[in-house]
């Protein structure tokens, strides 16, 4: 997420988010899901069962609603629309570790278990990189990407800056001793004034963990590999992104053979402050993916 994750960018994100929030309207009822051998998440599954499926994966600090939530009733239209809360976000998977490897076989475990067998991944940010994992690990059954406001990596693994990140995680823990995981009722509940509702899903998840969601994604670097990239690829650019600048983002579109780029006016919060501009581009980016996977191939002479 850039070199500023650890000073709390994210943070400031999601605070943003809930000061100006999109309205939250038409929100899917959600549920605990067991993944065999890796623990229990929290999903939503909305839209039409024959629908083709898409997964929406979300930023950090954030929940797979938080995120979504402007984008879900549009898409649940026309899709099958599932989100997922990603480890020790939300009401994700408490582990020892935290990957975006982990979160990638995640994705794909909860489809395990729901019986589909392909899907589109959507990610924002963070969730672009384990859109991008998911591939890379489980290429047959990905069947197409939308990359939102994300590259193929994110900061460094420079010695002194994770040092203050580890610092800025120590302090974090303080904060959690004060901060107690908002009940079921209050994270389901939104009818509720928006802001409230998205202080409470940004509280699930634990501040003190932000330290280990900046190194593993200074760990995420995709460039080696974006050329074997085979599926049909959308790449949502946010033009005005201080926190992952346009110009990373479009390494994606340079890197990937087929792709089409849907430029956003906003910056890193767009899918929330901006929505407005967001949902529309996604939803064009969504269908581009699938027509091009319909396309018929061209038979060369």
């Amino acid at each position: 997420m850039g070199n500023n994750l650890a000073k709390f960018g994210a943070v400031k994100r999601a605070i943003g988010h809930v000061v100006s929030p999109y309205p939250v309207r038409d929100l899917p009822t959600g549920e605990y899901l067991d993944l065999p051998g890796r623990g229990t998440t929290f999903i939503t599954d909305s839209g039409p069962r024959e629908a083709p499926v898409l997964f929406l994966l979300h930023s950090v600090a954030t929940t797979g609603l938080l995120c979504w939530y402007p984008v879900i009733p549009e898409m649940s239209k026309d899709f099958r629309v599932i989100t997922i809360d990603h480890r020790w976000h939300g009401r994700g998977i408490r582990s020892a570790d935290f990957t975006l490897e982990d979160c990638a076989d995640d994705a794909v475990a909860v489809a395990d278990v729901l019986g589909i067998n392909h899907f589109t991944a959507a990610g924002f940010s963070m969730g672009g990189g384990i859109a991008q994992l998911a591939w890379r690990r489980h290429a047959d059954r990905i069947d197409g990407m939308v990359l939102c406001s994300t590259g193929p990596f994110f900061s460094s693994l420079d010695p002194e800056e994770l040092a203050r990140d580890e610092k800025m995680a120590s302090i974090a823990r303080r904060f959690d001793r004060y901060l107690p995981i908002p009940s079921d009722a209050r994270l389901n509940d939104w009818s509720q004034h928006p802001a409230k509702w998205g202080i409470s899903q940004f509280l699930a998840t634990p501040i003190s963990k932000l330290g280990a969601f900046s190194e593993a994604m200074a760990t995420f670097d995709s460039r080696d590999w974006l050329g074997e990239i085979d599926v049909p690829t959308s790449v949502v650019i946010s033009t005005r992104d201080k926190t992952v600048p346009p110009q990373r983002q479009a390494l994606l579109s340079e890197g990937i053979a087929d792709t089409l780029d849907f430029p956003v006016d906003g910056g890193h919060a767009c899918c929330v402050i901006g929505a407005d501009q967001f949902v529309p581009a996604f939803g064009d980016a969504v269908r581009s993916v699938l027509a091009r996977r319909r396309a018929p191939a061209v038979l060369l002479p």
